[in-house]
């Protein structure tokens, strides 16, 4: 699978050389296939001379430096903290906030990058803010009360009827029209697809969403719902459980499901959710998908998406804004060690200043995907965790900012999510939506492609090889299949390159063993938070993963003292 296609350890076959690799996998070049979920790229397009924008992406040069082993400067200075939180996305500043709600002061949290976010990142230009990654959140279950409580300290639930039926901001709610797909010509309401579809295709539809039905109230033998977010909420009952064990595609094929038109939704779907198809996910995670959210409210239907201009990045600032006065941004972790006085040794790089310093702390949260944590923990053993067996989706998010969307299918209008049937990406959604003005001269739209059709190493490594003018030939091929003309129309461009996405939930990772040894602490001092912990990237499992790790913190103090 990820890196062991290439390289056998315990054959000995010395691996290739980037540049060697990419060549003989034909990358180097411009003619780059990946099986219908990529075009072609030099396609002798109008030249793109009045778009301005760049390409972006997490910081690559720290990434590098602790990837590669490369020189740190000698710690010059040393200082103590009860708790240290390491990464700022939104398990990060979940735990943070929890710590500090449940009367713990003394933590800090560190943070590479020059901002918080992580997936939740999103950018400003002067038409719009817009999201970088993740972009909303559905309602969210009635019985979640940590997350219940949170969207109402921050107005997004105002308030409940005599029911107990939350009401949602109206303001937050996603704007009608909501979503449409473009298919056979036309763009239909809605995305699951219907224009020009047969009676049999429809049929088959319908039952699939028939077996969701069922599955979204069913229980296990424990009485647990089968589904639920948090996901370890759910049941352990392994007539349902044994789904990891299949890829959903099988699951599907074995069930009779052979619709195309069903099958790109589905596929859809998980390349929308987890970055990858229905092949590379397994069945439990796919169903989960659908089945898992039961929240309903009193001025909404129990399907509707809360979504702000800069998408999930609205959610960040609010946690953000609580626990800022701990947080240090450009500040590289970059050792682990457990010393001799009974304290967790972190070294820090300073980016700005590039000094090194170490933090002694009684607590280590890492809320860092698991690839960079083992690269901070090379000196501590992990018992039964392979961290070489997860597999990150990589992505590109394009910002496009246009004057005007010309549209020459009927149908419906601009919505806030828009999709094209059997295209490379996911669509794009207008980051403008929720805008309250009557007029609105300008628009910025958000174009997000998985890169999938490859094993990630190998789409990883491809798209580091690409020059923005590459991106911009791929964005835009698609984005005039989708409204021929629109080149003209788009005055700025910026690029947003994620090498490590999102975690994929692959067949038996999320209750095989090797999640379940991941979210182990070591030693009682080192506590683990990330959605990879999870093996699915959405807000509600990163919000919990670092409430959870927060509250073995403080179950831990409370028990020392």
């Amino acid at each position: 699978m990820s890196g062991r296609l290439f390289y056998n350890r315990s054959s000995g076959v010395k691996p290739l050389s980037r540049r060697s690799f990419l060549l003989q996998a034909g990358l180097v070049t411009g003619a780059i296939f990946f099986n219908g979920c990529i075009r072609k790229i030099g396609g002798g397009k109008p030249a793109y001379a009045h778009i301005k924008g760049k390409l972006s992406g997490p910081n690559a040069k720290a990434g590098h430096a602790l990837r590669d082993k490369l020189p740190m400067p000698i710690p010059s200075s040393q200082q103590s903290v009860k708790t240290l939180i390491i990464g700022s996305g939104i398990s990060g500043l979940s735990a943070a906030r929890w710590l500090q709600k449940q009367g713990e002061t003394d933590f800090k949290l560190l943070e590479l990058e020059d901002h918080t976010g992580g997936n939740a990142f999103f950018g400003t230009n002067s038409v719009s803010s817009y999201p970088l990654g993740a972009h909303y959140i559905p309602i969210v279950n009635n019985y979640d009360k940590p997350l219940v409580d949170f969207l109402q300290e921050n107005g997004v639930i105002t308030h409940f009827d005599e029911k107990g039926q939350p009401y949602y901001n109206e303001f937050y709610l996603c704007f009608d029209p909501e979503e449409r797909l473009l298919i056979n010509g036309h763009w239909q309401e809605g995305i699951v697809p219907d224009f020009g579809v047969t009676d049999n295709d429809r049929k088959q539809v319908i039952r699939f969403f028939n077996l969701i039905t069922q599955l979204k109230n069913a229980r296990g033998n424990d009485s647990k719902y089968v589904f639920d977010i948090p996901l370890d909420n759910s049941s352990a009952d392994d007539t349902y459980r044994k789904l990891d064990r299949i890829s959903f595609h099988d699951y599907l094929q074995q069930n009779g499901f052979n619709s195309p038109y069903l099958l790109w939704y589905l596929n859809y779907c998980c390349k929308d959710d987890y970055g990858t198809p229905a092949l590379n996910v397994s069945a439990w995670a796919g169903l989960h998908y659908f089945s898992a959210r039961k929240g309903t409210a009193a001025n909404a239907d129990p399907n509707a998406v809360i979504t702000w201009p800069e998408g999930n990045g609205w959610l960040m600032k609010r946690l953000r804004e609580t626990v800022k006065d701990h947080v240090q941004t450009s500040h590289l972790a970059y050792d682990i060690q457990l010393d001799k006085n009974g304290k967790v040794a972190v070294k820090v790089l300073d980016l700005k200043q590039n000094t090194s310093a170490i933090f002694h702390a009684d607590k280590v949260i890492m809320a860092s995907p698991q690839f960079v944590n083992q690269k901070l923990l090379k000196n501590i053993a992990r018992p039964g965790f392979d961290a070489s067996m997860l597999h990150y989706s990589p992505w590109l998010i394009a910002n496009l900012t246009v004057n005007e969307i010309p549209t020459a299918a009927k149908g419906m209008v601009l919505c806030w999510d828009n999709v094209a049937y059997n295209t490379a990406s996911v669509g794009y959604v207008n980051a403008n939506q929720q805008d309250t003005k009557l007029v609105e001269a300008k628009k910025v739209i958000t174009y997000y492609l998985p890169l999938c059709d490859k094993e990630p190493r190998l789409a990883r490594l491809a798209a580091y090889t690409r020059t923005y003018e590459q991106w911009l030939d791929i964005v835009i091929s698609e984005m005039e299949q989708m409204h021929p003309g629109i080149t003209e129309h788009i005055e700025q461009a910026d690029m947003w390159l994620w090498g490590h996405g999102m975690i994929a939930p692959s067949v038996n990772y999320i209750w095989g063993s090797n999640r379940q040894q991941a979210k182990q602490a070591i030693n009682n001092q080192i506590f683990f938070a990330h959605t990879d912990l999870s093996g699915i990237s959405i807000f509600e499992e990163a919000f919990h993963q670092g409430i959870r790790a927060a509250q073995q913190v403080i179950e831990h103090n409370n028990g020392a003292a």
